[in-house]
């Protein structure tokens, strides 16, 4: 199967299905000398599991990483790092049943006319669980970028018809409501949204939001390789993301060019901008701002109310989907969010150090750099 890579220097590929006996990830272009062990990409791993509270699926999974490759003494080697969480709660017999027709709202008729063949199981690779081979990844881009004063932060925005007020943002919260939510009232509102929704056994759908602080003006490239054009891409990539905003995104459509352009200003000597509506990218090219992105969630197909579908045979049918989902994508989603964007960003990094003779003579020139 074609395109289970991403990045250019700092590359990523993913593998496995939903239903198989593990999946996981190959990790190549990571620099040498990073201190990495199974802990710091656990903690990420432990973000996106299933089974952590009512509104998400209650299939139970550890989702244990172990680290197979390019680890020696606790520091990376400079080769490909393979990473891999086996799968221990599938249960694959509550799919028997739409193993011959086709889900609203799901690839299964898309898969069958692109192989005429189909892992039914849980949606094979287009399963929510792929990504935990882009978090396991994201987590050591994570680090890196945060070595270098770089932090990718995400979050729920809304749910349904609920968004968070800006004036109550609380970092902790994020870890700590059940929604991701970084503002506890909207949290206890959209929780009470998303019960309903199960009452009527219905699904919802909701925003991600993800903020880059640190990242240095001047990354990215300004025709096909626009850092924001490569951020679509990661963030589109990502199952159940219908469309991707930058900066204050379509709100732009309705303003005046004096309205949306952001002034440049002098702070701190240095050159900055007085607001931020590009959302932190101009020309394809970070502007040293920060880098914020949104990302909208459709409502999660698998819902178990009666639907109308049509079998392999052509035949029209009532479906009721069985199984283990969640209600919500959302909340387990923010943390795909944020290490697609900091795996985006860091690839974009390594890339920009080729781009200026000074760069290379920097880092070539002086030779004491090579034995730290």
């Amino acid at each position: 199967m074609a395109g289970s890579s991403f990045g250019n220097i700092f590359r990523v590929t993913t593998w496995g299905e939903s239903h198989g006996p593990a999946l996981g990830v190959v990790v190549d272009g990571c620099p040498a000398g990073l201190t990495l062990q199974e802990e710091d990409i656990q903690r990420y791993l432990d973000r996106r599991r299933p089974g952590q509270s009512k509104i998400t699926t209650a299939r139970s999974e550890a989702d244990q990483v172990e680290i197979l490759s390019g680890i020696f003494e606790g520091r990376t080697t400079g080769t490909p790092i393979s990473l891999l969480v086996r799968n221990t709660s599938q249960i694959s017999r509550d799919y028997s049943e739409i193993a011959s027709c086709y889900r609203p709202g799901h690839a299964d008729y898309s898969y069958d006319q692109k192989y005429g063949f189909r892992d039914y199981r849980g949606g094979g690779r287009s399963s929510g669980r792929e990504t935990i081979g882009r978090v396991a990844a994201g987590a050591i881009a994570c680090k890196i970028l945060g070595q270098l004063g770089i932090e990718v932060c995400a979050y729920t925005r809304s749910i349904g018809p609920i968004s968070i007020d800006p004036s109550r943002f609380e970092a902790a919260a994020i870890s700590e409501t059940r929604t991701a939510m970084p503002d506890r009232d909207a949290d206890t509102q959209a929780v009470a949204y998303l019960e309903e929704a199960i009452k009527r056994l219905d699904s919802v759908g909701g925003v991600m939001e993800c903020r880059a602080t640190g990242v240095p003006a001047g990354i990215g490239d300004p025709v096909f390789r626009k850092l924001d054009a490569l951020l679509a891409q990661a963030v589109m990539s990502i199952g159940a993301v219908k469309a991707v905003e930058i900066g204050d995104g379509t709100t732009v459509t309705t303003r005046y060019g004096s309205e949306n352009n952001d002034n440049f200003c002098i702070k701190q000597g240095q050159v900055a901008k007085t607001t931020n509506h590009a959302g932190g990218i101009l020309g394809g090219i970070s502007d040293g701002s920060d880098i914020l992105i949104r990302a909208h969630v459709k409502p999660t197909p698998s819902i178990y109310a009666s639907q109308q579908t049509v079998d392999q045979s052509g035949q029209e049918i009532s479906l009721q989907i069985k199984g283990r989902h969640d209600p919500i994508i959302v909340p387990r989603a923010v943390v795909v969010l944020e290490c697609m964007t900091a795996i985006t960003l860091l690839d974009a990094l390594l890339s920009n150090l080729c781009c200026r003779m000074d760069s290379l003579e920097a880092f070539y020139r002086k030779p004491e750099l090579l034995r730290k």
